[in-house]
């Protein structure tokens, strides 16, 4: 058994995913403690450029035209190979609809352990992993030989898995990928939204603390006073009271602002993967034990229809003076 750490490199259409520079940080931990290696695992096809500045000791790459664009099947296949042959003691996937598709296919298949939701690893190899919405953290030791881990953000910063010169590639040769049963047909790209919410550099973020569409008049005003933008997270759009434009998190849009303001926004994982790289967090809601908290910078638990009248009058009275 090796004591490298694995970590799959998640890509789209030329770009690599934060949440794999993210894992690459994480790997970087675990491996110190290990006493192995960290290796980046890069499928797909004339995709050896993407391994330019992933922080890693090696790049382990694939290349097949099957690979070209993820697809279940090509992955599972290619990795469950790799993992039979090399035995590495883990291998971290996003926790992201690739990787929950891969690793859980993957720890059936190979009767492999499998950590979901992990924040980050501890300097003699313990996990820390949420559960119940990130309202519960779960500690504890690695199974062993092999384990998968799918990763959340929260614990690292992308820049950290980055490197400023490239690592050493080892090919290696994927099985057979004849007769797929699902192959990508094309790549459809989302309708041009009403702005842009990932360039602004202050947020006003709604969740299902803002109770019905009319409260929305409070975050608007409150955004025309600062020139921000209002944003949401997924219960808001899901009524349809703001645009998919608008949506924060893993299936919507990952936003870097100056300011994050969280108005009744509980903090699930699936949000806190969008705005872990905001410079200031700031958290509103009157659960007191609400998972934002763990990731705001400041936070009060006031009544978010009270507070932000206040703050947009106190912005203006600002402004004016």
């Amino acid at each position: 058994m090796s004591q490298d750490i694995f970590v799959l490199i998640e890509h789209l259409r030329g770009q690599v995913a934060d949440i794999s520079y993210i894992m690459l940080a994480a790997a970087r931990t675990l491996a110190s403690s290990s006493g192995g290696q960290v290796a980046a695992v890069l499928l797909g096809k004339d995709a050896q450029k993407l391994a330019g500045n992933l922080a890693a000791d090696k790049v382990l790459y694939a290349d097949s035209p099957a690979l070209t664009e993820f697809t279940s099947e090509a992955y599972q296949l290619t990795l469950a190979k790799l993992i039979e042959e090399q035995s590495p003691r883990a291998v971290l996937f996003g926790h992201t609809t690739i990787g929950a598709d891969v690793a859980g296919w993957l720890s059936g298949k190979l009767s492999l352990p499998l950590v979901s939701s992990c924040v980050n690893f501890t300097s003699d190899g313990k996990f820390l992993s949420q559960t119940c919405g990130g309202k519960i953290m779960a500690e504890g030791d690695l199974p062993s030989p092999t384990i998968l881990v799918t990763m959340i953000p929260g614990g690292y910063k992308s820049e950290q898995g980055q490197a400023a010169q490239a690592s050493a590639i080892e090919s290696f040769t994927p099985p057979a990928l004849d007769n797929l049963r699902v192959a990508l047909k094309k790549y459809i790209e989302p309708e041009a939204g009403d702005v842009d919410i990932s360039k602004s550099p202050f947020l006003i973020a709604v969740g299902r603390g803002i109770q019905n569409k009319d409260n929305l008049d409070l975050p608007n005003e409150l955004a025309a006073a600062i020139n921000g933008t209002v944003c949401a997270s997924r219960p808001v759009v899901d009524q349809g009271w703001l645009p998919t434009s608008r949506l924060v998190g893993k299936s919507g849009k990952r936003v870097k602002p100056k300011i994050y303001l969280a108005l009744g926004i509980s903090g699930a994982p699936e949000h806190v993967e969008g705005i872990n790289e905001s410079d200031v967090i700031v958290a509103v809601n009157t659960d007191a034990n609400a998972p934002i908290f763990n990731v705001a910078k400041y936070g009060t638990t006031l009544d978010l229809l009270d507070l932000v009248p206040q703050l947009t009058e106190k912005v203006k009275q600002a402004k004016g003076g």
